[in-house]
């Protein structure tokens, strides 16, 4: 038929013997050719109608080659593809070759009602769109319990308030094999959704008929008040239709499955707004809650210019470490300085919720003598249990700051003389009467005078002379080893930029130069540039930010305090406080 049409044209061409018809006529051959090449490539479904919960298989073939491989995306609108793979088949009828190419997809449906399968290019070739009906699945509520595959939600409490936890938890029961499945998360807006823990996996019966329940557990934490709606899950599993008694098709081939989508109940949640008569700054609920604190000295006992740690910890249950408050104190006297540290949270997942933690430490360090009362924390929460307000409280502290008690140590190192009886008052020496005659009272008496007398001389010279000396020669033997020691190690540590070894060896420092052992002690000749490192050395070890110490100032102002003339000031008196209110 082709050859007659195609002779027919020619002897229509020849007879007009014109140019244009020429060109009509090639024009026309090329578009007949490129009708007459054209791969047809058929479409065909397994089954139609399809419920929506079920796969189905999407086959394309052809008998010839097509232009190039084919572009299956403009499927994914209406379709999600699980698998396809590609088979060529050749068979020979009565001397002649026949082939076979098929491109075959297991697909599910997004949606039920009346949907189309796409044209599909293949290259320039293309196939023809074909029309297929979608229905929904069975309500689950109408499938019985002995259904082979289902699956099981609910949400406690469904009446909730605004980011307080709901507890979703879902049920997958199953007496059949699954070769794989998958499952979604909750779908909300506007919430905050957590997974609980691992899966956890037990058998139980339904009306006789033994289960395989699957069961996960989430915290939902909306995030605004009103209706919501926490959408159907979607369950999508490969189920094994091998015959398990079959060991020849499980050995020697792969195993045969049908892929089933199974959808969960919606649910529906009604969301509270914080009650009116809350009037906490900070929005808190949760089912439980406990605040403590500890400190690093029990006795709540510092000595000026040392550090103490308070430790405050907040722990709630029902709730998310960023929910809960900051712990930080603010400043209640000029004279005792406070350096809060970075706060630690954490958040520990389990199956019945989420316990949030928070901990935060503060380091006080008194400048003067005194007591420093620290205000009571007061916390209000909400109590999702008991629908009422609570208040988590620590009372009020009192912190006790001492002088040290190497100032104290420092006067009474202060040389002073030892007590020395008079010779105007002897000490009494009573003989027995009974074996002393009075005649000899008086010669013992004149030899008690002198013995004593003697003796109050040798000690007064001992004192003078013996003793200092000795205490002189070894200060003068030791300080200067220990000075330099502690330069050495101050001169490591600074350039390191460590504060903690540049802190230590500043105390030895201090040691060796002024014998005493507390930085607020120092002399009162310190500049404000040796305070301010000092400041800064303070911030380093106990302050919030923990940025980066620079050590080389400080070593710059112990050098040059180490290189000023001597104070005439005797090494053993007590040095004046560092800092002005003391002075």
């Amino acid at each position: 038929m082709v050859n007659t049409f195609t002779s027919t044209i020619l002897i229509a061409l020849d007879k007009g013997r014109t140019v244009s018809s020429s060109i009509s006529m090639m024009l026309l051959l090329m578009l007949f050719s490129a009708t007459v090449n054209a791969t047809q490539i058929d479409v065909s479904v397994d089954r139609n109608p399809i419920t929506i919960t079920d796969s189905f298989q999407l086959t394309f073939s052809t008998t010839d080659s097509p232009d190039d491989d084919p572009n299956f995306d403009p499927l994914k609108q209406d379709f999600d593809i699980i698998n396809q793979q590609k088979s060529s088949q050749l068979s020979w009828v009565n001397g002649s070759t026949n082939k076979t190419i098929q491109w075959t997809l297991s697909v599910m449906a997004k949606r039920s009602g009346e949907l189309q399968i796409p044209a599909i290019s293949f290259g320039n070739d293309m196939s023809q769109p074909l029309s297929i009906t979608v229905i929904e699945t069975t309500p689950l509520s109408a499938i019985s319990d002995d259904n082979e595959l289902f699956l099981e939600v609910e949400a406690s409490p469904t009446d909730a308030y605004v980011q307080a936890q709901v507890l979703y938890t879902v049920r997958l029961y199953q007496r059949i094999n699954l070769a794989q499945a998958t499952l979604s998360d909750p779908k909300l807006d506007n919430a905050v959704v957590e997974k609980l823990g691992e899966d956890n996996q037990y058998n139980t019966k339904v009306k006789g008929v033994t289960y395989l329940v699957t069961e996960r557990h989430y915290a939902i934490f909306p995030q605004q008040s009103g209706a919501m709606t926490i959408a159907p899950l979607v369950l999508t599993a490969d189920v094994i239709t091998d015959d398990p008694r079959s060991r020849f098709n499980s050995f020697f081939s792969n195993q045969s499955t049908l892929t089933k989508r199974i959808l969960s109940k919606a649910i529906n949640l009604n969301v509270q707004a914080s009650p009116a008569t809350f009037n906490g700054d900070h929005w808190l609920p949760a089912q439980q809650l406990a605040l403590k604190e500890t400190w690093s000295n029990n006795a709540l006992q510092v000595k000026v210019g040392e550090p103490i740690t308070r430790t405050l910890t907040i722990v709630a249950k029902g709730a998310t470490s960023s929910q809960l408050p900051e712990l930080s104190m603010q400043q209640v006297n000029p004279e005792l300085k406070i350096y809060p540290d970075q706060a630690v949270i954490d958040d520990q997942k389990a199956g019945d919720g989420i316990i949030a933690m928070r901990e935060q430490k503060i380091a006080f360090i008194p400048s003067t003598a005194g007591n420093f009362t620290l205000p009571a924390i007061n916390i209000p929460w909400f109590n999702t249990r008991t629908q009422e307000i609570e208040q988590a409280q620590l009372p009020a502290v009192t912190l006790v700051a001492i002088a040290s008690e190497q100032a104290s140590t420092s006067v009474n190192n202060i040389p002073t003389a030892p007590a020395i009886q008079s010779p105007q008052q002897p000490p009494e020496i009573m003989p027995t009467p009974s074996s002393i005659a009075p005649s000899d009272m008086w010669m013992w008496a004149t030899l008690g005078f002198g013995f004593a007398w003697l003796l109050t001389l040798l000690f007064i010279l001992w004192s003078r002379f013996y003793k200092p000396q000795t205490k002189i020669k070894s200060t003068m033997e030791n300080t200067p080893i220990k000075l330099k020691e502690s330069i050495k190690e101050l001169n490591t540590a600074c350039a390191d930029n460590n504060p903690q070894a540049a802190h230590k060896a500043l105390i030895k420092w201090v040691t060796a130069s002024y014998n005493i052992t507390n930085l607020v002690e120092l002399n009162t000749d310190c500049d404000d540039g040796f305070q301010a490192e000092l400041t800064k050395l303070n911030h380093a070890l106990y302050g919030k930010d923990k940025s980066a110490w620079d050590g080389s100032g400080l070593l710059q102002a112990v050098m040059a305090k180490q290189t000023k003339p001597s104070s005439s000031k005797n090494v053993d008196e007590p040095l004046l406080p560092l800092y002005p209110s003391q002075r």
